[in-house]
């Protein structure tokens, strides 16, 4: 379901990188989220995007 919502645990897992990339990527705004309150939220539709606009595969 590419309409799912993830939790940035659940995004570092998925993409296998270390948290210290996530927070990288979103402090220089280069990956799609939405911070909700304290807490960021990604929807694996937009990721999935990002990746290919990217040409980012994850093998």
């Amino acid at each position: 379901m590419d309409n799912e919502i993830l939790t940035h645990d659940e995004v570092v897992e998925w993409l296998k990188i270390p948290k210290s990339t996530l927070y990288k990527l979103l402090n220089e705004k280069k990956i799609p989220a939405v911070k909700v309150g304290r807490h960021w939220r990604f929807l694996k539709a937009d990721i999935l995007s990002w990746l290919e606009k990217n040409n980012i595969t994850n093998e």
